[in-house]
């Protein structure tokens, strides 16, 4: 992320066949080749994201676990261009879920694009099929994944998740009512 604020928020929230989209950008002061690493190699990922095992090959499936979440997904590759995009589907575990108090399993999509722009590199994120009466948090938890990503390329500490969140949460709240 080129510039901070602790109120700036990155993204936008939709509809489309009756579930939410959220879509996150940002900038990251780095090539598209080092960008593409940290979102497709399981050492990277783990660093900002989650754990990841399995096949990351086009069609390849994986699991997911995200610490910060306490969430196990399973998965697979559905597009995978380097290094512009990569899209996978990935759905909670039946265990998972009912560990948690969110949504009952579902399909999601969640694409990553990137595009070169001189010494940075633009990352979109779009996460397709998220239930709409839950769209805020998941669209405060794809802000928080994509800064923490900035922190690790960075070279410094994840945000303050928790106080962070709730700052979040209403700015998301905001905007899914339009959406809603």
């Amino acid at each position: 992320m080129t510039s901070s604020g602790a109120s700036r928020v990155l993204g936008r929230l939709a509809a489309a066949d009756g579930a939410g989209v959220v879509r996150i950008e940002d900038r990251y002061d780095t090539d598209i080749n080092d960008l593409w690493s940290a979102v497709t190699e399981p050492d990277r990922l783990a660093r900002w994201y989650g754990k990841v095992d399995g096949d990351l090959r086009l069609g390849g499936d994986f699991t997911l676990y995200v610490e910060a979440a306490d969430l196990h997904s399973t998965g697979r590759v559905d597009v995978c261009e380097p290094p512009r995009n990569v899209r996978v589907t990935t759905r909670e575990t039946v265990e998972s879920a009912d560990r948690g108090n969110g949504p009952a399993p579902f399909d999601k999509t969640i694409e990553a694009t990137l595009t070169a722009d001189g010494e940075q590199t633009i990352l979109t994120i779009e996460v397709r099929g998220v239930p709409l009466d839950k769209i805020e948090y998941f669209g405060t938890g794809w802000q928080i994944h994509a800064e923490n990503l900035a922190a690790y390329l960075a070279g410094s500490e994840r945000t303050d998740t928790e106080s962070h969140r709730a700052e979040l949460v209403t700015a998301y709240q905001a905007l899914s009512a339009a959406v809603r």
